[in-house]
């Protein structure tokens, strides 16, 4: 499980060297292709390659006539890339997405349990709320960890 939050920097021809915690993971499980991606272009979503052929299955499994299924599939297919780590631990992330999300300096590296997201460390850190969560949100992620 991918978890934590890992600062990084995008090497000037766009590859990230994958932190040191993730990468004793993917090393144990002997992972080296990946699929990188969005659904919205404003992150990088990594996929150890063994995860996403779990959610390509699931959305094979899903109507052909959805509409929400074809256009997730049209996004994650017009900014992902299916990549190799090099043998110093590097992906080289897919230009589109790299320009559209700007990870191109500065970047957050989180874990989100079966796979990873890279945000441009300015534009999460204007996102993520000054106070925490609302008192609202507090409780829904409360019942949500309550259920059994």
């Amino acid at each position: 499980m991918f978890r934590g939050n890992h600062p990084a920097k995008i090497d000037e021809k766009g590859r990230l060297k994958m932190p040191a915690a993730f990468k004793a993971l993917v090393d144990a499980q002997n992972v080296t292709q990946f699929f990188i991606t969005s659904a919205n272009g404003k992150r990088a979503e990594i996929w150890p390659l063994p995860e996403w052929e779990k959610v390509e299955e699931r959305l094979a499994r899903a109507s052909s006539l959805d509409d929400a299924v074809e256009e997730y599939q049209n996004l994650v297919n017009f900014y992902g890339q299916q990549v190799e780590m090099d043998n110093q631990g590097r992906l080289l992330l897919p230009p589109i997405l790299r320009g559209k999300a700007r990870l191109d300096a500065e970047v957050a590296v989180l874990g989100k349990g079966l796979h990873i997201e890279v945000y441009n460390l300015e534009t999460l850190e204007k996102q993520l709320p000054a106070d925490g969560l609302t008192d609202e949100r507090r409780k829904r992620v409360a019942a949500i960890l309550s259920e059994q």
